[in-house]
């Protein structure tokens, strides 16, 4: 696949609300937590969910007690279900396919999540081994999407996220050892996968390539933090201070995890992130 095929698919993976049947908001349990006011059961509407399927609180989430919502991404599995899935059956007007319906949107959501970070891979330069196996895995995954609910439903997502998770690695080292080689002209960064940085305070760290997978680095100063070549895939990023932070080719960044930090207009961030609108209301 082409580099440019790759950052098209990459940039288009975003949710379009409008073309959703409010499933964030009726599939997913929701606990009662600082990130949302209420607890609501799996399966059952929010009751801020309209009969248009729109957010009566959508303005004021945050204010009322539900950041979570507003973190939220979908990569637009949702409208994926709700348009192609059921064929744009709402749950609603067809309440014998709710239970399926919610059912296969978090396979779903798991899909696109495999997809972004398979599409993302293969906008970077990597061998011609590597673009060929994450070509054949991206095509794969994207099939899956278009299978009958019932297909969706019988996924093993264990057995199909195992592949995904290795090549990923493999793509990872890839690209850090030429980053800091060809690019950065430095030693490559360490490996602190799974690492505890919860508040530690990393202001201005030249973090170039380092190994961030799955690491907790809630509520972590990463303020003015050089966080190019770093692979965050995983990574714990709920209230991180990366205000003025480079995270301009961070690997495997996704909307969601920049949603939950709190960063500011000096923020890099990749193409195919947006810096929330909450970073400038201060909310």
């Amino acid at each position: 696949m082409h580099k440019e095929t790759a950052i098209n698919i990459r940039e288009s993976l975003s949710a379009d609300c409008s073309q959703c049947f409010g499933l964030c908001c009726t599939a997913l349990n929701i606990v009662a937590s600082s990130d949302f006011a209420i607890n609501k059961p799996a399966e059952t509407p929010c009751p801020n969910l309209q009969q248009d399927f729109r957010c009566k609180i959508h303005k004021n989430l945050r204010t009322q007690g539900f950041k979570g919502c507003t973190v939220f991404d979908c990569l637009g599995a949702g409208q994926k279900v709700s348009q192609h899935t059921f064929k744009g059956q709402s749950w609603r007007e067809h309440p014998e396919v709710s239970k399926k319906m919610f059912n296969v949107f978090p396979v779903m959501e798991q899909l696109y999540e495999m997809i972004a970070f398979v599409a993302e891979a293969l906008t970077y330069t990597i061998s011609d081994t590597l673009r060929q196996r994450l070509s054949e895995q991206l095509e794969k995954l994207q099939d899956l999407t278009d299978l009958e609910a019932e297909q969706l439903l019988a996924i093993d997502m264990i057995s199909c996220r195992q592949p995904v998770n290795m090549l990923l690695l493999e793509t990872s080292e890839y690209i850090r050892s030429q980053l800091s080689a060809n690019v950065f002209k430095i030693k490559k960064g360490k490996q602190y996968r799974g690492i505890d940085w919860v508040g530690k305070n990393l202001k201005g760290k030249d973090l170039r390539t380092t190994d961030l997978r799955g690491a907790y680095l809630i509520a972590a100063n990463l303020q003015n933090a050089d966080l190019r070549g770093v692979d965050l895939i995983g990574a714990d990023l709920r209230d991180a201070n990366i205000s003025g932070a480079n995270l301009s080719t961070s690997l495997f960044l996704t909307q969601m995890q920049i949603n939950s930090a709190k960063g500011d207009k000096q923020t890099k961030l990749p193409t195919y992130i947006q810096p929330p609108t909450h970073w400038l209301s201060g909310t």
